[in-house]
């Protein structure tokens, strides 16, 4: 497994397939640290298995221009990657098309002034143009929204989304209009001085009522869609999610979580780690029934929830940030979504009958 630096602080929970790849007008330079772990093998190999959008014979041709370095030197296709080298990988063309063009998509705004939105995203939805994503995006909508605003560019790094939240979680998202309100929000995020909620169903009972889960986040090695929390306390992103459990409903519970660090698929990860995976989380096995009996009743029951709500059950509920121009603490709360909220009643209405039958 390789070790990507990724944008972190200013731009939490980035979706699990935008590794680094900072682009440019004519190419992009991609940074790889090799696992340490790493079996000897040719690096163009290597690169294949780590770069997405490219080609062989891309790789070929970076080689042969001396674009492939490793631990500060240029190397040829024939290198073999050791464990903990640095690779730098140029290539001369652009991972994709990210130009943002306004795209009239439904947006709910919370909130709006002439410094920052607040949006609600719905579950579904992409929240900025990248790989395999080049439009329909969160960002796309925001263009629209404010197409007719002078001073809003959405291709402008400076201005736009401050967070983000993967493609499957519904909620709250800030999006700054100006220069100055992004770098007054971005280093909130970065001190950790927001306040984020997110309420989740995961599988089980949770025997305490609140806890804390601390653990570095970094990719798995045997599955690339995958965030895990590292064994090594050197190895990935440090990483720290608060829990309280809300209601417990016979084999799920709804809880609430409070981020301190926004790391990728963070809430994700960590409930997996102590055994609690979100409910029909497809990435991490939530989408099979992970506790219960072996009744065909309740697998039927099981398979209309994961119907109900097709997706991670989790919800980005409540957002909190001092407002950078008036310096008024700025706090939001959104409604649970109906996908989300159905699923909840039928496992209040099951937990209730099974309380029922037990007596």
């Amino acid at each position: 497994m390789a070790e990507y630096e990724e944008l972190d602080g200013l731009l939490p929970e980035l979706p699990a397939d935008e590794l680094e790849m900072e682009e440019e007008a004519l190419f992009r330079e991609i940074r790889i640290t090799a696992d340490k772990g790493q079996s000897l093998i040719r690096i163009d190999k290597f690169l294949i298995d780590h770069v997405a959008n490219t080609s062989r014979n891309k790789i070929q041709q970076a080689a042969d221009a001396g674009s492939i370095s490793v631990n500060g030197r240029v190397v040829k296709s024939n290198y073999k990657v050791k464990p903990l080298d640095e690779i730098v990988i140029t290539l001369n063309t652009p991972a994709y098309d990210n130009s943002i063009v306004p795209e009239d998509i439904p947006l709910d705004v919370v909130y709006e002034d002439d410094a920052l939105m607040v949006v609600n995203k719905p579950a579904g939805l992409v929240v900025h143009p990248g790989c395999g994503n080049t439009h329909g995006t969160l960002i796309n909508a925001v263009a629209w929204h404010l197409k007719d605003n002078p001073d809003f560019d959405p291709n402008d790094p400076q201005v736009g989304l401050v967070h983000r939240i993967d493609k499957n979680t519904s909620g709250l998202l800030v999006v700054a209009k100006t220069a100055m309100a992004k770098a007054h929000l971005g280093m909130q995020f970065f001190n950790k001085t927001t306040k984020r909620t997110y309420n989740a169903v995961v599988w089980g009972y949770l025997k305490e009522d609140s806890g804390t889960v601390t653990g570095n986040i970094t990719r798995n090695p045997k599955n690339r869609l995958q965030m895990c929390v590292s064994a090594d306390d050197s190895v990935g992103k440090y990483a720290v999610t608060h829990y309280r459990v809300l209601e417990r409903l016979s084999y799920v519970s709804l809880v609430e979580c409070n981020l301190e660090t926004g790391r990728t698929h963070q809430i994700r990860v960590h409930m997996k780690h102590i055994g609690h995976t979100l409910f029909n989380d497809d990435v991490y096995g939530g989408n099979e029934i992970l506790k219960g009996t072996n009744f065909s009743k309740y697998s039927a029951f099981v398979n209309n929830c994961f119907k109900l709500c097709p997706r991670q059950a989790l919800h980005a509920k409540t957002l909190g940030f001092v407002h950078p121009v008036t310096g008024e603490m700025m706090f939001f709360d959104s409604e649970l979504p109906q996908d989300f909220l159905s699923m909840v009643d039928a496992w209040r209405k099951y937990s209730a009958a099974s309380a029922s039958a037990r007596g």
